[in-house]
């Protein structure tokens, strides 16, 4: 059983929840079995990353036994005399490797959990971000309407989390510090300061006890920054404060874990087990991975046993289409340090697949069909093509932001 071609498709999901455009494959095997993959945030339009993905294949895993998993990531690690992480690359490979794993299910008839070790929870707990009900996107931005902006405003932010936890959520997750800036960590205003503390206290007001808050705040802050928002935000309790400062400062994010007791997470924009490694060093207690980045299922599932060396656990970073959320998934069902999964429910999330899989107040349901448990439904795939000249995946603001303590 040797891969013997690929398809790539860039799919322009309504509305941006999950990016701009998710780039989904498809690779065939030499005796006819066909599994889905799907890569995170490559940093290029459409046209570029679906050629990138094309070109890695015909070089390091064309003809290759679809078994030999470890000798491809290998190979494609080191292409180009690199042999060190590098996002864009593990990107482009990690779809691939999340089609080759389904290939494998299904070749034995299995789900790919029981490939990992088996499955040692029947389901997963699951979170959401507080989306707003509408939503449209304009140049890569999400725009709310009319209803309140539950991403900076206390009482949209209360009122979104009764919702969801009325759903059967037990955790809510929202960023209180955007719009995210290219200039890397800022010091935030005391304006900034105040409305993040407020949006946390209005949520934890109506929730209660019957969820947990998790802050995610995504590299925008100094460390200084970071430390002052953690200290007033500790008495809401928040299972985790994620990415305080840019990916690239350990040393700063070091200093924020030794400042709080809030349990500090990382990981959406690291790849391989070696950046994680120097994370858990640093002292996170979650670590995130994103499976279409980090390296794939294989890399991810090494990450997560990592972990567990440093008493940690694994959240995965889920913001794209359902495929990486599959794969994803059954690294989490066969991990026994798993915590919680990020969970994205759209009409078009279920849409686009044959059978979306399957949740039950708030938990993720293991699926029983082999592979990853789901097909793309070609026709919706067709009908939803990203353009060429599509926003990237996730975009910053490209001019610097004040700090100058007023509301704009």
């Amino acid at each position: 059983m040797r891969l013997a071609g690929i398809e790539t498709f860039a799919v322009a999901p309504p509305g941006g929840i999950g990016g701009s455009y998710w780039l989904l494959v498809r690779v065939s095997t030499d005796d006819g079995i066909s599994g889905v993959g799907e890569c995170y945030g490559i940093p290029f339009a459409p046209p570029v990353a679906q050629a990138m993905v094309v070109d890695v294949f015909e070089r390091y895993l064309l003809g290759e036994a679809a078994t030999d998993v470890e000798t491809m990531f290998r190979r494609v690690y080191s292409a180009g005399f690199t042999q060190r992480p590098d996002p864009t690359l593990m990107s482009v490979f990690s779809g691939s490797e999340i089609a080759v794993w389904d290939i494998l299910g299904k070749a034995r008839g299995v789900p790919v959990y029981d490939l990992l070790g088996g499955a040692f929870h029947e389901r997963l707990r699951t979170y959401t971000y507080l989306y707003p009900r509408h939503v449209h996107e304009v140049g890569g931005v999400h725009q709310v309407d009319g209803e309140g902006d539950p991403y900076h405003e206390p009482g949209a932010a209360a009122q979104r989390a009764a919702e969801y936890v009325a759903q059967g959520w037990t955790a809510v997750k929202q960023d209180p510090v955007g719009p995210y800036s290219f200039q890397g960590g800022r010091e935030l205003s005391l304006y900034e300061l105040d409305r993040a503390e407020r949006n946390v206290a209005a949520i934890r007001e109506v929730v209660g006890d019957r969820a947990d808050i998790l802050l995610g705040t995504h590299g925008q802050m100094t460390t200084s920054a970071a430390i002052r928002l953690a200290k007033q935000v500790e008495a809401y309790d928040p299972l985790w404060y994620e990415e305080p400062v840019p990916p690239d400062q350990l040393g700063s994010l070091q200093r924020v874990v030794e400042a709080t007791s809030i349990p500090v997470a990382t990981g959406e924009r690291l790849t391989t087990r070696w950046e994680f490694r120097d994370a858990l060093e640093a002292g996170v207690s979650v670590v995130q991975p994103d499976v279409g980045r980090s390296g794939g299922i294989w890399e991810t599932k090494k990450i997560a046993g990592l972990a567990e060396l440093y008493n940690a656990q694994i959240a995965p970073h889920i913001y794209c289409g359902p495929v990486a959320h599959a794969a994803a998934a059954h690294v989490g069902f066969s991990s026994p340090n798993f915590l919680i999964l990020e969970t994205i429910q759209t009409p078009f999330h279920a849409r686009i697949v044959k059978e979306p899989l399957v949740w039950e107040e708030g938990y993720l349901l293991a699926p029983d069909t082999p592979g990853l448990g789901i097909e793309l439904d070609d026709e919706v795939v067709a009908a939803h093509r990203a353009p060429d000249d599509s926003p990237l995946h996730l975009e910053m603001s490209q001019v610097p932001l004040s700090s100058n303590n007023s509301a704009t």
